[in-house]
Order: structure tokens, then C-alpha cells, then sequence
């Protein structure tokens, strides 16, 4: 199970700093419109489109790879100092509850949406605008997919550190968990 695990964190790992070029691209190409606009009047629905293509795979794509290096906003006024643990027991009552039905409930609704579009070729109702709405709207699919996949490994992680199976986890000099 370790393995599916690891297999799993690594094609997230892969897929966020993939992505995490996009932020840069991103950056420029609004640059490059807002010096085009106002400098020179000129402007293109397609490069406007590209920037929220590029917006959305970055924050639908890299959101498991978020999940897991644990950078999701939380409130843990009582989670930061629960024992390990707890914080495992925690964390996989989440996912097991939250996370993974969630996940599902998103795949199952927006997948006619994903293949209706992708059978008509959908592309942008703007004149000029991109070709492309179909893999814009796909992203959601990958999203729903890798948090999936992502909760799976969480799942699994949190089962290990809850059996004293993960070596990993951080034990204190008296040999208590944290």
C-alpha cells in the first residue's frame, strides 16, 4: 500500500511543479497585455482567454499537489496541538468523510459537462477568443481525479501513522508520539 501511496504523491509531486511554471507564464502574459492595452491600444480576447486557462490549471491541477505538502488554509486552533495521532485520526476522518465524497460527487457531476463539451469541441463564445473551452473545462475532471488519487494516498498515510507502521512519523526522547 506504501507503494500506491508513494506512486501517487509522486505523480502529484510531478503535476504541481509542472504547473507551477504556469504562474510565471501567467504573470508575463498579463504583463505583455496590460503594456499592449495601454501603451499601444491594442488587445486580443485569446491572450485575455489565456491567462484564465493558465489561472485555472494552476489552481485546479496543483491543488493536490497543495493537499499534499499540507498547505490548504486551515483553522487548527486545536489541531496544532493535538499528538500525532490524533492529527492522523483527524486527518483521515476528513478525507475518508469530506474529502474522497466530495471528490466523487464533483467527477459525477461535471462529467457530462466535460464530455459534452469535448464532443462538440466547444470553444469560445467570444469572437476571437480561444478554440479550446473543452480542455478549460476538463480541468475540472483533473482536479476532482488527482484529489482523488491524492486523498487515497492521505488515506493510506494516515492508516500507517495510526498502526505505528510509518517510520516516518516524529517520535519525542520519551518515546511518546507528538
Amino acid at each position: 500500500m506504501s507503494k500506491i501511496s508513494s506512486l501517487i504523491d509522486l505523480m502529484n509531486r510531478k503535476l504541481g511543479e509542472w504547473v507551477s511554471y504556469f504562474t510565471f507564464l501567467m504573470a508575463a502574459i498579463t504583463f505583455v497585455i496590460v503594456v499592449l492595452r495601454y501603451g499601444f491600444n491594442l488587445g486580443w480576447i485569446s491572450m485575455q482567454e489565456s491567462v484564465t486557462y493558465l489561472h485555472a490549471a494552476v489552481f485546479l491541477v496543483g491543488c493536490a499537489y497543495t493537499l499534499q505538502h499540507d498547505g490548504h488554509v486551515r483553522v487548527d486552533v486545536f489541531y496544532r496541538r493535538f499528538s500525532q495521532k490524533r492529527k492522523a485520526l483527524t486527518n483521515l476522518i476528513g478525507s475518508v468523510f469530506l474529502l474522497l465524497p466530495v471528490m466523487i460527487f464533483i467527477t459525477i457531476v461535471s462529467w457530462h459537462y466535460v464530455t459534452e463539451s469535448w464532443q462538440t469541441l466547444e470553444g469560445s463564445m467570444e469572437s476571437g477568443g480561444l478554440p479550446f473551452l473543452y480542455i478549460l473545462k476538463s480541468f475540472i475532471l483533473v482536479f476532482s481525479f488527482t484529489m482523488l488519487l491524492q486523498g487515497i494516498s492521505e488515506v493510506i498515510k494516515q492508516v500507517f501513522i495510526l498502526s505505528d507502521l510509518d517510520s516516518s512519523a516524529p517520535v519525542s526522547k520519551d518515546g511518546s508520539d507528538n
